[in-house]
């Protein structure tokens, strides 16, 4: 039995991050009233294309756009490890870090749906919460072992998150910023200008370091 704030996990690739991440991260730290919300860059996504900028690139950008934001943690512990970026090992390494802390995964309802193929999926809700941000024109699962996985574990409230480290599920409603990394991608290699879209700290890296230029990129 625990009584803490929750640490709030937010993981991709950031190819590149966007105000899109960052209002998502904000706004769940401030309603939901959590510790913190680490922003974990991915190395080797298992269920994606490998990220067309490096490691090092997609880290200083993260780095950039969080800088001064007070919540708002970069956490670099998957660019760190070796092999592919599996999310139970990443929960398994902040376990270690936050062994009586609430723990929540932020995913998106697609993810969320999605979970079945991930590596080692079922030991998810052994070391943290699963926080599902839906949106409100997104649908509740349809399929039967999703509703049923659902239903096993979801919490009556979010304070039931703050009394145990893992193990329940809470669905959160945000409205979207329709932002896409892709659609960052595409108008500067179209040679289109995506200001408002992202931070300028990150902008300035991606003009700097010629991001992005003359072809297509994979990554959100």
């Amino acid at each position: 039995m625990t009584n803490k704030k929750p640490i709030g996990i937010l993981g991709g690739t950031f190819n590149p991050i966007h105000h899109g991440h960052l209002r998502l991260a904000l706004e769940l730290y401030e309603q939901l009233d959590l510790a913190q919300v680490r922003l974990l860059p991915s190395a080797h996504p298992p269920h994606r294309e490998q990220p067309s900028v490096s490691s090092q690139r997609r880290l200083e950008m993260v780095q950039a756009a969080i800088a001064g934001v007070k919540g708002l943690n970069l956490d670099d512990r998957e660019l760190r490890r070796q092999g592919p970026s599996y999310m139970v090992d990443t929960l398994s390494s902040l376990r270690d870090d936050y062994p009586h802390q609430p723990l929540c995964l932020i995913l998106g309802m697609d993810a969320f749906m999605d979970l079945p193929h991930w590596h080692q999926w079922e030991q998810l809700l052994t070391l943290a919460h699963l926080l599902v941000v839906r949106r409100p024109e997104t649908a509740m699962p349809q399929g039967q072992f999703m509703q049923d996985f659902l239903k096993a574990h979801q919490a009556n409230c979010f304070e039931e998150l703050r009394k145990q480290s893992s193990g329940a599920i809470w669905m959160e409603k945000i409205p979207a910023l329709a932002i896409s990394a892709t659609q960052i991608r595409h108008l500067i290699a179209a040679s289109k200008n995506p200001r408002y879209l992202l931070p300028l700290a990150v902008l300035d890296i991606i003009n700097t370091h010629q991001l992005y230029r003359n072809r297509i990129m994979y990554g959100h």
